[in-house]
């Protein structure tokens, strides 16, 4: 069976309502046990004390908010390129949960680095690159709201989609590009160096799985609402013309 074979809207509603409560199950579960054990059974930094475990919620966030943007991007090109309508409806589904997901990173960021930079917020170019992208999930979603042909909307979504993934790079490697950034480096890291200690570093694991199928929950809930409200819009517009 091809995977394009779930392009299909019916063929899509079928699987995602066995998925779905599988996925939303695992993301409540690896939610619960991550943020509890992250917050109530790890000690404090010797630097930051305890508002070190803001990474629980900052890193997940921060590391989802560019990665909904790059299945949005993906999504997009395959509406472009084959013209499914489930991958147009889809990055709509993502935008509204990648915005959430990057005020989440901001909000936190900020409440991290007024105890560390002694201010709420600093020019540095991760926060800076970040701020843009999600001005940009707002521009997205406002475009989506703003065109009443939903084929003229996703075709002109997609190409702002486009660049907006540029923003999305530099709020990954921001400080890869520029070395004078407030911001630190990586949590986690294919190099060990880089790495928070096990103690943080496992609980951390577990709360980015759960952002991951949260999200991936969410979306494929929106995604089912989107397809639906396409057939009710679809059986208006025949109840008119007959």
């Amino acid at each position: 069976m091809s995977l394009w074979e779930y392009a299909n809207p019916a063929r899509f509603m079928g699987l995602s309502a066995k998925v779905l409560p599988v996925v939303a199950g695992l993301s409540l579960l690896c939610l619960g046990v991550g943020l509890v054990w992250g917050f109530f059974f790890t000690p404090d930094d010797y630097r930051q004390g305890a508002t070190v475990k803001i990474i629980y919620l900052h890193v997940p966030s921060a590391m989802m908010a560019i990665n909904a943007w790059v299945m949005m991007l993906v999504a997009s090109l395959i509406w472009l390129i084959r013209r499914h309508h489930v991958s147009a409806l889809a990055a709509r589904a993502a935008a509204p949960v990648g915005m959430v997901m990057t005020l989440i990173a901001l909000a936190t960021g900020a409440i991290w680095g007024q105890p560390m930079w002694g201010t709420w917020w600093a020019w540095d170019p991760r926060l800076t690159s970040f701020l843009i992208l999600f001005l940009f999930y707002l521009g997205y979603v406002a475009l989506w709201e703003a065109i009443e042909d939903p084929d003229t909307a996703a075709d002109l979504t997609a190409v702002l989609c486009l660049v907006g993934s540029v923003f999305a790079v530099l709020s990954r490697y921001a400080v890869n590009f520029w070395n004078q950034g407030l911001h630190q480096g990586a949590s986690l890291s294919l190099d060990k160096e880089e790495n928070v200690s096990d103690v943080f570093w496992l609980p951390l694991v577990v709360c980015i799985a759960g952002f991951v199928l949260l999200f991936l929950a969410l979306v494929l809930v929106r995604t089912r609402t989107e397809i639906r409200a396409r057939r009710l819009h679809a059986l208006r517009l025949r109840a008119r013309m007959g």
